[in-house]
């Protein structure tokens, strides 16, 4: 068996794309996307039916309702392809504020339903901010699915799990790229600070009976990939779902129940002021939580524009 083979007898593999022929070529269960990547894909000619329909169709609805039905309708042609369920993002503008995230996330829902998409086949990604996680509790107690994205700490995986959180998307690249930019060191797979995090979590969540699941997201090469098989699951880019497919080199579950026995864990329920301090305190996973909020806004503003212009 190829690398990607190997990869799915042990983690549910997710696309990490909004490109429909990746999908098609490695045929992961689960698909993810965020703004960059539906703006990525929005502006390629592939795609420019599908905005033009949205144009065509719902040129009366507010400019924010017209980006919603187009992510929805990436979300929906991807529903076709894989055979279980899409992530489709809250705007990043509302990480903050919990009465408009809760009712966004009731739009997206509604919008798939209205095209005959049961919610079960739906994550809602939601930034894991103290106000996204609220957010999440809310609508995870309402039977919407969530899954919690730009997670680059233990603080912010253990809080999503007391809430309940379906799904959480700790950032494997973007931890490590803090790293190399600030030590000015390169990591192997083992050493690597962005495989560790996720490692820590998964024995937490392993040992103190989560039934959050983790979704490792942000690779940057398949030695990060290989040093986290048997995660719950792993979301991947076309890139390195290609580089899997083209290798035989052998690929074993590095994360199992029985190695997470083998980490010390201990539970630890943070109120707000805890989960904030202690999130100030990792200045990597303050900042990059900081400055994924403000790239994932900076491309839905620029998914209005492409919209708005109708271009």
């Amino acid at each position: 068996m190829n690398q990607l083979e190997q990869l799915k007898a042990v983690t549910v593999v997710v696309a990490d794309t909004s490109d429909f022929e990746s999908m098609r070529a490695y045929a992961p269960r689960d698909a993810t996307t965020n703004p960059s990547l539906i703006l990525r894909s929005a502006r390629q000619p592939l795609y420019r039916p599908l905005l033009e329909a949205v144009l065509e169709n719902h040129s009366d609805a507010p400019l924010h309702g017209r980006v919603d039905r187009l992510l929805v309708a990436f979300g929906l042609e991807i529903l076709k392809i894989v055979p279980g369920r899409v992530s489709t993002e809250v705007d990043a503008r509302l990480s903050f504020d919990v009465p408009a995230t809760v009712a966004k996330a009731h739009e997206l829902v509604a919008l798939y339903e209205q095209a005959g998409i049961s919610p079960e086949r739906v994550l809602i990604k939601i930034a894991a901010t103290w106000e996204g996680i609220r957010a999440a509790e809310i609508l995870e107690r309402e039977g919407i699915h969530c899954n919690l994205t730009l997670l680059f700490s233990s603080v912010q995986a253990l809080a999503c799990a007391d809430a309940g959180a379906t799904l959480i998307s700790p950032f494997v690249g973007r931890i490590t790229d803090w790293y190399k930019k600030n030590t000015g060191q390169d990591y192997g797979p083992e050493d690597d600070p962005g495989v560790q995090s996720v490692r820590q979590i998964y024995a937490l969540f392993k040992n103190l009976d989560y039934h959050t699941q983790i979704m490792g997201a942000s690779f940057r090469s398949v030695g990060q990939i290989a040093a986290l098989a048997g995660c719950d699951l792993l979301t991947i880019s076309p890139a390195l779902l290609a580089e899997l497919s083209a290798s035989e080199a052998p690929l074993i579950a590095r994360l199992t129940p029985e190695w997470a026995r083998t980490q010390a864990s201990e539970p630890s329920v943070m109120d707000e002021p805890g989960f904030r301090f202690r999130l100030n305190e990792n200045a990597m996973a303050s900042e990059k939580l900081a400055e994924g909020v403000r790239i994932f806004s900076a491309d839905t503003r620029a998914l209005e524009d492409l919209i708005s212009k109708g271009a």
